[in-house]
């Protein structure tokens, strides 16, 4: 059975569907890019997925077990042992970067004997090592995108979300962050969903390319991944 497998779901607000009988596939490790226009459904699926929005009809199974159905969820966001990376990142301006990370692994029940080791892998895994002991509006918009990611993969999830991270960001930074992120993947072996309406960022990341419209999956197409996206591998 596929990691993640979506059947027939859709998601309305109002009488319209914002996500309409979309059924999906996904394998342990794969990487794929959700394209699309803005109103096209993508965020809404990626939030659905997580758990953050509920199916109005359909279901979603998640590493084998159902975790949402008509009407409800199963698992609640918390227990899917996913990470999501919000576009506006929604980091809490109170807490430091390390405040974030001990505060979702406490939350996640992550042993506290394991912190120290786990902060100083994750902090180095996303290159911020020094930068722990900051607050969000200390950080360039660059670091800020790596604390979200850091705060995503801390608890080690196999299925990553990122909902447009990269959008607010100059090209030079992004085609950056995106050579990161495919590290960043590689070395935890996650599964990863990255929603955009950057083409470019599809050609660069994507394994799988899913492109919506109106609500619908129109194509899904896989690829390979060019090797020149990966500087100094």
């Amino acid at each position: 059975m596929p990691f993640l497998r979506l059947r027939d779901v859709v998601r309305r607000y109002g009488a319209r569907p914002a996500i309409d009988r979309v059924s999906l596939d996904v394998d342990a490790g794969d990487v794929v890019v959700i394209l699309g226009p803005s109103g096209c459904g993508k965020t809404t699926l990626l939030r659905t997925i997580a758990g953050l929005e509920v199916p109005d009809e359909g279901e979603i199974w998640l590493d084998g077990r159902p975790v949402a159905h008509a009407g409800g969820n199963v698992v609640p966001p918390h227990q899917r042992g996913l990470g999501f990376v919000f576009q506006d990142l929604a980091l809490w301006p109170h807490l430091s970067v390390r405040e974030h990370l001990r505060f979702v692994m406490g939350a996640a029940g992550v042993l506290k004997r394991e912190w120290p080791e786990r902060e100083r892998e994750t902090l180095a895994l996303v290159r911020i090592e020094t930068l722990a002991d900051r607050y969000p509006h200390q950080l360039s918009g660059g670091e800020q995108q790596r604390a979200a990611l850091a705060r995503a993969v801390i608890t080690r999830p196999r299925l990553l979300l990122l909902d447009e991270p990269f959008s607010s960001l100059d090209p030079e930074l992004r085609t950056t962050l995106r050579a990161e992120l495919i590290d960043l993947q590689r070395s935890l072996g996650l599964t990863m969903i990255y929603v955009t309406h950057h083409r470019d960022d599809a050609e660069v990341l994507a394994e799988r390319r899913v492109s919506m419209r109106h609500g619908r999956i129109d194509n899904d197409e896989r690829r390979q991944r060019p090797a020149t996206s990966f500087p100094g591998t």
